[in-house]
Parts: C-alpha cells; structure tokens; sequence
C-alpha cells in the first residue's frame, strides 16, 4: 500500500510540475532576487491572521475572484479611480472585506522592504492563499512563480465569469470549464468554503422564495439548519449583507467537515448542496466527506491548476510597486 501511494503522489506532482512548466512557472523563480520571499509572505500573513481570523478566508477567495476574470494577475488589487471603475468594485465583489485587500498590502510592503522592485502582486497572491489554507489547518505546498502583474482591470469586464450562489451543477461545470478547470476540479476546489463567509444576500431565496415561489424553501435544506439560517437573515431585514459560515461545524478551520455538511443538507448556498444533490458530482463528495487527507492530497493540484490560469508574461505584464495601482 505504501509503494502505492508513493507512486501515486510521485505521479500527482510530476503532472503538477509539468503543468507549471507549460505555464511558464518555476517554484525557484526568486531564488536569486528575493530567496526569503516565501518565509517574508508566510511570517506577514501569520500576523495579521494572529489580528483577525477574517484573514485567510478573506484573501483565499481573492485569488479565486481573481483567476477566474483576467487570469490570475493580480488584477482585483487595483483601486478605482476617477477614470476607471477597477474589477474589486464590481457588483460580484464589493462583498470583500477591506482587510482582505488590508493584508496583501501589508504582505506586499514586507516584501519591498527586502527586494524592492522583484515580485508581482499576483505571485505574491498566489502565496498568501497558500498560507491561508496551511495556517487554518490545511495542507502546505510549494507555490511556483514568476507570475506577472495585469495591465487591465475594470469592472465591466467581471460579469458572467464568476460562478454564481445560484447555479445548478451544470452551469458550474461550464463555469469552470472556461478557465480550464475540469468538473472535479470543481468540487475539490468548492472545499475552500470549509472556511469563509457568506452575506444573506445570496442564500436568502433558498429560505423564503426558492424557484421563485413566494414562502417556498429549498426542500433540499435540513430543517433545523434551515431555521437557524431564517433567525439569522429574517426574510424582510433592511441588512442583508450580514453573513454566515460556509462550514457551521468549524468555520475557521480547512478540513473536509463542508463535505459532510453537504451530506446532510446544510450546504449554505446553492451552488453548495447542489454538489451533493446531483448524481454527477456526489459520488466525488462523498469520497471527500470520508476523508480529510484525500481532500487535501486532491485540493494541492487544484489549487496550483487554478493559481495558473491566465499568467501574464513581461509583454502583457508588469511588477507593480503598489498592488493597488498600476506602475504607469
């Protein structure tokens, strides 16, 4: 068994480093200009993480929300201005808490300080999510660089490229699909709201108007869960941008307890429990609610496919100095 999972791990990451071969990415990229820069990213958000645990759901999300629209560049980082109304303050993101942005900053500073001018905002992404998952009790990996920042960020261009709380299992298979991503990588990747949030805003329908239904709920919700999300966001509430947890076992920790919530129908938003209502994918979920380690061992290669989407090269790129602004 154990020569087994040997070959099986040594098959796993041989894919993953070819794969980051073909993307233009190397884990040593910054061996020579910034060798410290995984322990400076690492040390930076273990702090602020230590200040608040909205952290690591915060700035995992981030990169998702910024692979899935222009690649991953770094482009959500860019603040608006009076000419441009930049990708963070589009309708599909304006949820983010400042403190994700707050903490790429701060990171993007420690990192300066030590190399000044040498790495991307969206390698430097690409690691902090890394260690959002590792600090909150998932796995480590090593993350391959060399990424580029965007020269393109508008809010016009989100719409219709995120998955939405709403979509059915085939729609999140076409989603996906449009990034590269297969229908496996789909639900793995899905395990990251084992830690995060949601606003009421986009599970309300489930609760009180589902298919459009007046006082209809979603009949595949537990009926305690369900109640408990109803005291949580009354139906008529002026503040639908209070939120929930994903995972209401232990929100703030990366395990595969959001698979097994799945299994008894307290999956927070649609796109969540249809994973386990439909007949193609949860076969796939129940092989993740048994166990943790095959989680894990499934979401590293996911999350390094996804953390290469769309790379920039230096015709299409830049090393921003400010993540929130482009260099010229």
């Amino acid at each position: 068994m154990l020569v087994i999972l040997s070959l099986f791990f040594a098959l796993l990451f041989d894919n993953v480093a070819r794969f980051c071969v073909e993307a233009q990415l190397t884990v040593d990229f910054y061996n020579a200009t910034c060798p410290n820069v995984d322990a400076i990213v690492r040390h930076t958000i273990e702090t602020l993480t230590n200040q608040s645990n909205v952290v690591p759901p915060s700035t995992l999300r981030l990169l998702v929300h910024d692979c899935f629209v222009e690649g991953c560049d770094g482009s959500i980082l860019i603040s608006s201005t009076s000419n441009n109304t930049a990708e963070r303050d589009a309708e599909d993101n304006v949820s983010f808490p400042q403190i994700a942005f707050d903490a790429i900053i701060q990171v993007k500073k420690a990192v300066e300080a030590a190399c000044p001018g040498v790495v991307s905002c969206a390698d430097i992404l690409a690691m902090v999510a890394r260690d959002a998952v590792n600090l909150t009790g998932g796995p480590s990996w090593d993350v391959a660089k060399g990424r580029k920042d965007g020269l393109i960020s508008q809010a016009s261009r989100v719409g219709g490229r995120l998955p939405g709380s709403n979509f059915n299992v085939t729609q999140l298979i076409e989603n996906f699909a449009e990034v590269n991503l297969t229908a496996e990588d789909m639900v793995i990747l899905s395990g990251g709201h084992t830690i995060g949030f949601s606003h009421c805003l986009q599970f309300t329908d489930r609760l009180y108007n589902f298919t459009g239904r007046i006082n209809s709920t979603d009949p595949s919700m537990n009926a305690t869960f369900t109640e408990t999300l109803k005291e949580a966001c009354p139906q008529f509430a002026t503040n639908q941008a209070k939120v929930q947890a994903f995972d209401i076992t232990t929100a703030f920790s990366f395990d595969n307890a959001y698979y097994q919530n799945l299994q008894s129908g307290k999956g927070l938003l649609f796109s969540d429990q249809v994973l386990f209502s439909d007949n193609r994918t949860r076969t796939l979920v129940e092989k993740l609610a048994n166990s943790k380690e095959a989680f894990f061992a499934r979401f590293v290669p996911a999350m390094i496919k996804m953390s290469s989407i769309g790379i920039k090269s230096k015709t299409d790129g830049e090393i921003r100095q400010d993540c929130t602004r482009f260099n010229s």
